[in-house]
């Protein structure tokens, strides 16, 4: 018999939650995919993260890079595109929470402990900007010279291609052809950016990212709002780094199903096939 006074146990993690945990694993796993540390080149083949090719290591092509140049030429990237399209329709955005190797990144400079600013939601919205200006229109009208206009604005090409090649320019005693001073400006902005905000690359101006964010809702694996065991305890809001409201909208475009948001029970991963309905709360 249990005792008047006792606490109850409390229950066990959701296999969500059990899932979430593994997170930095298999974010550091991928690591291994995207790096190459066998010196294993596919340029030809476009990956489906956002990771600068001409870093050293650099396995795949980087899908952002591959549809400026056909844009450039007028062209479909029919391969680029149809590995985005099939991850983004299995996953929707979780790649860029488990497998993108520069919100990785974004993700361990955000563990220094400083005041951490929230971006506002509707500059979510420089995404598509991004997307159709600098992948889009302006290799699409100036041609084959500009390109890679939006390589020369990345901070992932300054910081996984620019400083590596520096560093051995400057190992084998060799002059070091410096990054151009706009480079340094970018690069330096992101860090900073990335010290005190979470994931800024990714919320305001990934294109791939927005791409990816634009199946959240459909995807074939999604998440789950159930306002049955909601004690509106605002927990999930308060676990998501993103600012989605996680009760209100599930499978916000925002969200990079880090799963952080499934801590308080209510919200798990689930899938399309099952037809139970997807509720959501009804304040905001």
């Amino acid at each position: 018999m249990a005792e008047p006074n006792a606490k109850p146990s409390p229950s066990p993690p959701s296999a969500t939650r059990r899932i979430a945990r593994w997170r930095p694993w298999v974010q550091a796993a991928f690591l291994g995919v995207w790096l190459g540390p066998l010196g294993l080149r596919l340029h030809s083949i476009p990956g489906c993260v956002f990771h600068c090719y001409a870093c050293p290591l650099a396995s795949f092509a980087c899908p952002v890079g591959v549809a400026a140049q056909f844009s450039a030429l007028h062209l479909v990237p029919l391969l680029a595109l149809g590995v985005v399209v099939t991850v983004a329709v299995l996953v929707g955005a979780m790649v860029c929470g488990w497998a993108c190797p520069f919100g990785f990144l974004q993700d361990l400079l955000a563990k220094v402990p400083l005041p951490k600013l929230r971006i506002p939601s509707w500059m979510g919205y420089g995404r598509y900007l991004v997307l159709i200006a600098l992948v889009v229109a302006v290799p699409y009208l100036w041609g084959e010279a500009n390109a890679l206009f939006i390589c020369r604005v990345c901070p992932a090409g300054a910081l996984e291609a620019a400083v590596p090649f520096m560093a051995r320019q400057a190992a084998g005693g060799n002059p070091i052809q410096w990054m151009s001073p706009a480079k340094w400006v970018i690069l330096i902005a992101f860090l900073v950016a990335a010290l005190l905000t979470f994931r800024p690359w990714c919320v305001v101006l990934c294109p791939l990212g927005g791409f990816l964010a634009l199946f959240n809702r459909s995807s074939l694996l999604r998440l789950r709002f159930d306002p049955k065991t909601c004690s509106e305890c605002n927990l999930c809001r308060s676990q998501c780094s993103m600012g989605v409201k996680v009760d209100v909208n599930v499978n916000d475009s925002r969200c990079i199903r880090c799963l952080e948001c499934t801590t308080c029970g209510a919200i798990r991963l689930s899938t399309a096939l099952r037809s139970e309905p997807t509720a959501t709360g009804s304040t905001p």
